[in-house]
């Protein structure tokens, strides 16, 4: 949500950003129905006091044995107006919070300008592509052929978009969470917090999933929505709060269930494990001081990026241009994984500060060392990393010539030392 004080002092400013998302200018509007809507309140206030000295009157007339006729009939009178005021109040004011609630933020001013994911730009590139005495294959066929990757019986279970995982890879999913959540807790500083996956509509509005993207959603028939990733829930924890300064950051983590309808994404990446109705990831949220959510986003790009290394991933990060940043984020990193089956790079990680957008939909603050007042703090999400598309990664990068896959060293402690993935393999417990 925006500041509607900021757009008061800089509506320039407002539109160039706006103008940078590829929106028309619209602080005029905004300001004009702010006008209004202001103009509304300062005149039924007049009224309110109009009416009470008013009403005053009229009991000192009756009092006194006077005729209070005129006057009882400016009360009424007084009451009509003050019905139609606040009426036309609360029209100007959901109005103006409609058009409020349905922006996106603003870019950082580094953030590059740009039309689609072609002109987002490239920062660093970490390790080299893998090199095969073989033509690679990608995941969905490795899987198959294991045994351990059913998407046969999952669209008899569900439709589309959905996979059964047994044996071996469905160990390895379990693997790579706990060594995510294990890295994140024990060495970057997270704490570790399992949350619902259903939510109430007010957490995602909180996040900016809702109004806007509510067909991308799931919900129940009873008003819940599944949520599409923990950093609703985890970011809603400070909702509705007011945090003492020295409280913050605040670093969390959570690996949970994650649905999507992927209502945008009709006859893309159809096949495999890539774009899911449901997967699991390894969400981080950081709740911190406005002047330190900059070096928080790089903080947390780098603990995204420690997973590839240890996992010995090739991968890229690009800063996302003003025409591909999510409608919360004024700065985004995506991690793209290199993947050999597929011969091209795929986000598996996207790392976003969102300033005080989100914590002025949630109203949640921190007190100042020293000072009375309360102001906004700062929220970042990023994953850490998508499970699944890990998964792909590890299964595309490290195949054999035989169709079996070399488990990473690293994950070899979770997967009771196994060291390679082949059809039949047993899983020692």
């Amino acid at each position: 949500m925006h500041d509607l004080r900021r757009i008061r002092e800089a509506p320039e400013a407002f539109d160039q950003g706006m103008g940078r998302r590829g929106l028309e200018p619209l602080s005029e509007r905004i300001l004009d129905l702010d006008r209004r809507r202001r103009a509304a309140q300062t005149d039924l206030q007049d009224m309110l006091t109009r009416r009470n000295a008013v009403s005053k009157q009229v009991g000192v007339a009756k009092r006194n044995g006077e005729d209070a006729g005129d006057l009882i009939a400016e009360v009424q009178s007084l009451k009509d107006g003050i019905t139609e005021n606040e009426a036309a109040e609360k029209a100007l004011e959901r109005e103006l919070e409609a058009i409020l609630e349905g922006l996106p933020n603003l870019p950082a001013a580094d953030v590059p300008d740009g039309n689609s994911e072609e002109d987002n730009r490239e920062v660093r590139v970490h390790g080299e592509k893998p090199e095969f005495s073989f033509q690679p294959q990608e995941h969905f066929d490795l899987g198959e052929a294991l045994g351990f990757m059913d998407f046969g019986a999952a669209a008899r279970l569900s439709g589309a978009r959905f996979v059964v995982l047994r044996g071996a890879l469905a160990r390895l999913e379990r693997a790579l969470a706990s060594f995510m959540l294990d890295l994140h807790t024990q060495e970057h500083g997270f704490n570790e917090i399992v949350t619902p996956v259903l939510v109430r509509e007010e957490a995602l509005y909180g996040t900016g999933q809702l109004p806007k993207f509510s067909e991308d959603l799931y919900r129940t028939s009873d008003d819940y929505w599944l949520i599409p990733t923990a950093e609703v829930t985890l970011t809603n924890l400070v909702a509705d709060g007011i945090m003492d300064e020295g409280d913050l950051p605040q670093r969390m983590t959570a690996w949970t269930q994650c649905f999507r309808s992927e209502a945008g994404a009709a006859g893309k990446d159809t096949r495999g494990m890539l774009r899911q109705h449901q997967f699991s990831k390894v969400e981080m949220v950081c709740v911190t001081h406005p002047d330190k959510s900059d070096a928080e986003l790089e903080r947390m790009t780098g603990c995204a990026e420690e997973v590839l290394k240890r996992l010995g991933l090739h991968y890229r990060v690009v800063v996302l241009c003003t025409g591909d940043l999510g409608f919360g984020a004024r700065k985004t990193y995506d991690i793209e994984v290199w993947l050999p089956g597929q011969g091209m790079y795929r986000e598996i990680s996207s790392c976003s500060n969102t300033g005080d957008f989100q914590a002025r939909r949630m109203k949640a603050r921190y007190r100042p060392n020293g000072e009375k007042g309360t102001r906004f703090v700062n929220t970042l999400n990023g994953s850490g990393l998508a499970v699944g598309r890990t998964m792909i990664a590890v299964i595309e990068n490290y195949q054999n010539a035989d169709g079996s896959v070399t488990v990473p060293e690293v994950l070899r402690p979770y997967m009771g030392g196994l060291e390679r993935i082949a059809r039949g393999e047993i899983v020692a417990q």
